[in-house]
């Protein structure tokens, strides 16, 4: 199966991913007129100011005493559902589906490892369940785990009952096996989070649903010039990139899409580093 080459080495998948990038990008644009852009209709909020305190009398206080306490740290405040980080840092985080072949899983984590980049696995509980060793693999290699429901069920189609049941179970099954329930939530078989299933989200203990800008679209990709060219038109900073994790395609892809982040100068981090939430939110447990 080509999704079990050997991981190419980070400099060899720099030289030679860029230019077989170059060549899928040049093609893909002589038959559609460009590359496009493409942005979430979400994007996490940049920090306010903050209110002025109250005084004893319930005035606001003046400002030379605002200015003698020092203010306390805040995040950035985050809507619910989260599509994109901010613009202004070259920073993007590429999530994936945890769930399929074992050995594409390792090597998928391997060779993003060997590029440097972290990455937010959002695993599917039943698979955790057949291979119990890899969620503290993926936090070993310096990545996060979050999740994707317990069956990967269509969410959509359940009551409300069994829907929450499957971001519940899934969350117990992660906090079984690492201590946390995870830091974030992404609803099955797609992204997009109706409101009902984000309020099921925050009573499991989520309170923010994870989405995407960029979906690579690589459980329906013909080749590797497929999702290459579709992720890499519509890449940019802060963007957040669906792929599937255990597919032999998108194991294929990996180097020449770490090599296009590399050449623009960026670097894949985590969606808790591209986001900054706060780590206390991550120690929610499931009802």
């Amino acid at each position: 199966m080509d999704g079990h080459r050997a991981p190419m080495g980070r400099r060899g998948a720099l030289g030679a991913g860029a230019g077989a990038l170059a060549a899928v990008l040049v093609a893909g644009c002589a038959r559609s007129g460009g590359t496009g852009g493409g942005a979430g209709p979400e994007a996490a909020t940049r920090p306010s100011g903050e209110a002025p305190a109250p005084s004893a009398s319930g005035t606001p206080a003046p400002a030379a005493s605002r200015a003698a306490a020092p203010a306390p740290h805040r995040f950035p405040a985050l809507p619910f559902r989260i599509a994109h980080g901010p613009r202004d840092r070259p920073r993007v985080a590429l999530t994936f589906d945890g769930r399929g072949d074992l050995d594409l899983a390792h090597a998928a984590l391997a060779r993003c490892e060997q590029a440097g980049a972290r990455v937010t696995v959002l695993a599917v509980g039943a698979w955790l369940a057949e291979h119990p060793g890899l969620a503290r693999r993926i936090l070993d290699g310096g990545h996060e785990i979050g999740n994707h429901t317990e069956h990967h069920l269509d969410l959509a189609a359940l009551d409300e009952r069994a829907a929450y049941e499957e971001i519940a179970a899934c969350a117990r099954r992660l906090r079984r096996l690492t201590g946390s329930i995870g830091a974030w939530f992404r609803p099955s078989p797609t992204a997009y989070a109706s409101p009902l299933l984000q309020r099921l989200a925050q009573r499991a203990g989520y309170p923010h649903v994870l989405g995407c800008d960029v979906e690579s679209l690589d459980h329906a990709a013909t080749g590797v010039a497929a999702v290459t060219r579709k992720v890499a038109g519509e890449l940019r900073n802060g963007s957040v990139v669906e792929l599937s994790l255990g597919r032999p395609l998108t194991v294929d892809a990996l180097p020449l899409l770490l090599a296009e982040i590399g050449r623009r100068g960026l670097h894949a981090v985590t969606a808790t580093e591209l986001l900054g939430r706060p780590a206390a939110e991550v120690t929610r447990t499931a009802r």
